[in-house]
């Protein structure tokens, strides 16, 4: 009986360790989604491309859509987590189309361990950011034109972090973001591992931090954005988010309301607001995008 009294616990704790752990490894390890371009728009225009994250970790691959006529800016695409640079779920590509029409060049490219581009560990966008870097990276090596950025939950995240790091960005939409990786996965994780928030998130943010060898609370887009002021920045987000809530974007936007603008999208989930009203989404995007270049045509 006592015997039990021991192990039994200890067989408890090792399962939930074990659990967590393997869990996390497949978060970090997400299997890729292959690039299956729709067969209504087979004879779109675009340019293969390849580069190196600016760290120089990983080689990474996408398109260049040029624009229609001249060129007024170049938006950079940032998928999401376990997406790929067509981020189907929200009809990326139908929105760059729109764009190019409107006399935008468009990058779209796929983060480190996602569709073409080599392989690694997804940090949630820690170590994304240096891809969107090297993007910018290309951008500036082959385009004069001025550089915006455009990104999807995680993808918005990393959008965020390069753009506080580079004055080559003249602004930031970012739709669904959290603001503070460390305490969003304390309180979000058992959403996406589908695991009771206690005891395996704490846990899980342990092993997260084991896995990736670096620190996820260095992943703080809230303190970020202060480095992107008085650059402006939309912030799009669902009011009906069950994986980020949208008081992310409402506590980054209300740090600068000078410059930052946010749009609550009733009845939308997560990164769902371009499906529930696509014309207005597209309209609000190049609008964005027209006050920063400008007015060129």
């Amino acid at each position: 009986m006592n015997m039990w009294m021991v192990y039994l616990p200890l067989a408890i704790l090792i399962a939930i360790c074990s659990i967590s752990f393997l869990v996390v490894w497949k978060l970090m390890h997400p299997s890729r989604k292959p690039i299956q371009l729709p067969s209504d728009v087979a004879d779109l225009n675009y340019e293969p491309i390849a580069f190196r994250s600016r760290d120089g970790a990983v080689a990474l691959k996408g398109w260049f859509l040029p624009a229609a006529e001249t060129p007024k800016m170049t938006i950079i695409f940032a998928h999401g987590y376990r997406g790929n640079r067509l981020q189907n779920n929200v009809e990326a590509l139908d929105l760059a189309v729109e764009l190019v029409h409107r006399n935008y060049n468009v990058v779209m490219f796929d983060f480190r361990n996602c569709g073409e581009s080599d392989s690694g560990i997804t940090t949630i966008g820690l170590d994304e950011q240096q891809d969107i870097l090297g993007a910018i990276d290309w951008c500036k090596a082959y385009h004069a034109e001025p550089i915006g950025l455009i990104g999807y939950s995680m993808g918005a995240v990393a959008a965020i972090l390069a753009a506080a790091k580079s004055v080559e960005v003249s602004g930031v939409i970012a739709d669904s973001p959290f603001s503070d990786l460390n305490r969003y996965l304390l309180d979000n994780l058992s959403v996406w591992s589908k695991l009771p928030k206690y005891p395996f998130s704490p846990l899980m943010v342990f092993f997260i931090r084991f896995v990736m060898r670096k620190n996820p609370q260095h992943v703080k887009p809230i303190v970020s954005i202060q480095d992107i002021y008085p650059r402006p920045v939309l912030f799009i987000h669902g009011d009906q988010d069950d994986a980020i809530p949208c008081s992310n974007s409402e506590k980054m936007c209300e740090r600068h309301a000078d410059a930052f603008t946010y749009w609550k999208v009733p009845g939308a989930k997560h990164t769902g607001s371009y499906k529930l009203f696509p014309q207005e989404y597209a309209k609000r995007v190049v609008h964005f995008f027209d006050n920063l270049s400008g007015g060129r045509i």
